[in-house]
């Protein structure tokens, strides 16, 4: 087998990707866990430890365990899957990735390296942390009003729906601008580390806004 291509869920340190929100990509030379915004982790064979069956739940809670030893990563690292994990395991093995002629024969891959020490989260922290900050602003701007008695029936208005408004813009602008996701990604990654996640937000957001729309309309008809 040349290469193992399998999409699933994925847990990494405490957090959890559901199925399909990650892609297990295996061969001779690299492992490739791309959990979207959850983390997108690439192992050479030398970073790791071992590759075992793991079962939380039959069928709901399997998948492979991947014990590695980069100290960038979070050390509970699982791709959960439907099929069997041991036949997962094996075709790992049969990839030549686990070979121990391979391990000792292995050059060091510069860009994996550069990669690794940037962690698995994808996304600039000093971006995702403003995004966050302007998210609560913006939601606090109606909602403490409205509980203070100074707002009318509703704690939705324009700071949720400029909330939304910016998620929605900013999954599509991920989506389409190169120029955007250089603002919001860390040096090396690319639209496959957040597409899903970016589809995601832009179906989410865009029905929820569609929602507030209808309530607005509804609400000032009353």
């Amino acid at each position: 087998m040349g290469e193992l291509q399998i999409t699933g869920g994925a847990r990494i340190g405490r957090a959890n990707a559901t199925f399909p929100f990650a892609t297990l990509k295996v061969n001779k030379h690299r492992l490739d866990l791309n959990a979207s915004i959850l983390g997108n982790l690439t192992f050479q064979s030398s970073d790791i430890i071992s590759i075992e069956p793991y079962t939380m739940i039959p069928i709901l809670g399997q998948g492979v365990k991947i014990n590695h030893n980069v100290p960038t990563y979070k050390d509970h690292v699982i791709f959960w899957t439907f099929k069997d994990p041991v036949s997962i395991v094996r075709q790992i093995q049969e990839t030549g990735f686990l070979n121990m002629e391979n391990v000792s024969n292995q050059n060091i891959d510069r860009a994996i390296i550069e990669k690794q020490s940037k962690g698995g989260f994808p996304i600039k922290k000093s971006f995702a942390i403003g995004a966050i900050v302007v998210w609560n602003l913006l939601f606090l701007y109606d909602i403490i009003p409205f509980f203070m008695g100074k707002a009318r029936d509703s704690p939705i208005g324009i700071g949720v729906f400029s909330a939304i408004s910016l998620l929605f813009i900013s999954a599509f602008l991920g989506l389409i601008s190169a120029g955007f996701r250089q603002l919001i990604l860390k040096e090396g990654r690319e639209l496959s580390d957040i597409k899903r996640f970016a589809f995601l937000l832009l179906i989410i957001s865009g029905f929820m806004l569609f929602q507030l729309v209808v309530f607005s309309r509804l609400f000032d008809k009353l």
